[in-house]
């Protein structure tokens, strides 16, 4: 990030001032525009769908509560695919409709694909707001006569906007640093820009100016994001607000109205794809297709084993002595969430490429032969880039889970002789068994489906699932690209499942105002994995 960022003090590239004449304000317009649809749509969405789970009781209530979360299993790029085959002229919405179907590749199809994906954000933090409210509130309305639809946006609305807030925070972090599906369906914005002046132009400071401005977005949303939540607070007693059972009409028309966005944002792509993939199941034991999966299984186990790793010893280190370092040092670890593949990408070019040209004049200067691409060009560059990008969710599972360890065992351990050493592998260890292996399946699913840093990090000759999808799909072979999105999708399910199941057990979080903007299990959820 200071390689990005610190391109500024080079001064502008000498493509700098064309692009700000040409590309750069249709870049930045239509990143805002993206930005204020994608955030209009979460947020109602989001917010009517938490409101009707918490406070509501109707057929079908405990299935649409978890049901509400799967879109979350399914990348934005992959519903694009998806749903630009079953709008075509040739699809087979247009074979059943009389009707003229839309062209869905433009800025406003880019951002309904990307609200169907991105509402669970809202959804989550506002039900859990919403779910611990306190009665009190909801009952001095009622008792100065305030109706139901009075009572919600005077009451509980209000204080639920924190927690609302950061949850769209969430999101236009998440849209800003969308690649696949604006490149997919040709929208220019500043991802995209990244890569068409790198790649198109030949220029990397340009291409790194460009992430700089992109990664000053990412920071100001960060600091929204904090702020939001440290404005949280729980007013009134314990006692949660009682839940009204609809009837008639309204227990049928909002039980239909939720499985909507469920039905676009997940359910027809999953089937989309299954239909697609089925006469294909036989390229799955392909050496290629094979060769694919062995792949990103490689990248994902990796990075899972590195941000474990990592993670687990910046946090064991900050339980041994909380001081002002070590606790600075899980912080700075924790923020690369917030930072878009494409820049994480263009900075982990830079740094690594430096690094390589460095060794090889250093071989040939003591006169040895040139190694060449150590590090740039190989795969360690993408696990590199991913272990930094989802290193927040062990960080803070761990945390979490190490919270929950009353000091006295430490004690007890150092008075029968125990050093750290022992400490951590007879008692910490043992007791975080089920943090780690939560976190570390996050961050396996979460590689899984990683495509920007993959595409422009991954060694020649070389694909992901991600990638080959996004290949596939710019051909128009929707088709062939069916199977490893297929993979993709079905991965992504895993942890959206063990979230469902932390949705009936609810715990308030610790310390919301520290929480980073990554963390999908815990401080997001208000639960624990």
């Amino acid at each position: 990030m200071l390689v990005v960022a610190g391109s500024w003090l080079a001064g502008p590239s000498p493509q700098w001032s064309h692009l700000t004449a040409t590309v750069l304000p249709v870049y930045l317009r239509h990143s805002l525009l993206l930005a204020l649809l994608t955030g209009g749509g979460t947020l109602v969405i989001g917010t009517a769908a938490a409101w009707a789970v918490a406070r509501l009781r109707f057929p079908g209530h405990r299935l649409l509560q978890w049901a509400l979360l799967l879109p979350m299993a399914c990348p934005a790029y992959l519903i694009a695919y998806t749903w630009t085959g079953l709008l075509a002229p040739e699809g087979p919405l247009q074979a059943w409709l009389p009707v003229a179907l839309p062209d869905i590749r433009n800025p406003w199809g880019a951002a309904l694909m990307l609200t169907l994906v991105l509402y669970p954000y809202v959804y989550l933090l506002a039900r859990a707001a919403f779910v611990h409210q306190s009665a009190l509130a909801q009952e001095v309305a009622r008792s100065l006569g305030a109706g139901p639809a009075r009572r919600f946006f005077r009451v509980a609305l209000p204080l639920a906007r924190p927690a609302i807030i950061a949850g769209l925070a969430l999101v236009l972090m998440e849209t800003l640093a969308d690649y696949g599906t604006v490149a997919y369906f040709g929208v220019p914005t500043l991802s995209t820009g990244i890569f068409r002046t790198w790649f198109g132009l030949g220029d990397r400071l340009a291409a790194a100016q460009l992430a700089a401005v992109l990664l000053a977005a990412m920071v100001a949303l960060l600091a929204l994001e904090r702020g939001a939540r440290r404005q949280r607070r729980v007013s009134g007693d314990a006692r949660p607000a009682a839940a009204l059972t609809l009837r008639a009409a309204p227990a049928v028309l909002v039980p239909l109205a939720l499985c909507l966005p469920v039905l676009l944002g997940f359910v027809l792509p999953a089937l989309q794809l299954l239909i697609w993939s089925l006469p294909r199941l036989a390229q799955a034991g392909d050496a290629d297709f094979l060769k694919l999966v062995g792949t990103s299984l490689l990248i994902a186990l990796c990075t899972a084993l590195a941000t474990t790793a990592l993670a687990l010893a910046l946090v064991w280190a900050r339980r041994l002595r909380p001081d002002r370092p070590r606790r600075l040092a899980a912080s700075l670890a924790g923020f690369g969430y917030a930072v878009p593949g494409t820049v994480l990408a263009v900075g982990t070019v830079l740094v690594l490429a430096a690094l390589d040209q460095g060794v090889n004049r250093l071989a040939g200067a003591v006169g040895l032969a040139a190694p060449g691409l150590l590090l740039s060009g190989t795969l360690f560059a993408v696990v590199f880039a991913c272990t930094v990008r989802f290193a927040t969710i062990p960080i803070q599972s761990l945390d979490a889970g190490l919270q929950a360890l009353p000091p006295s065992l430490d004690h007890a351990a150092r008075s029968l002789g125990a050093g750290p050493a022992r400490l951590l592998r007879r008692v910490h260890l043992p007791l975080l068994r089920v943090p780690l292996a939560s976190a570390a399946l996050l961050v396996f699913v979460d590689t899984l489906k990683e495509l920007p840093a993959a595409l422009v990090l991954r060694p020649f000759n070389t694909n992901t699932l991600a990638v080959r999808a996004f290949e596939l799909a710019s051909d128009e072979r929707l088709a062939d690209a069916a199977l490893p999105a297929l993979a993709i999708l079905l991965a992504g399910v895993i942890p959206v499942l063990l979230l469902t199941r932390s949705l009936d057990h609810p715990r308030p979080t610790s310390d919301p105002g520290n929480a980073p903007p990554g963390q999908r299990l815990e401080e997001t959820a208000h639960a624990a994995p």
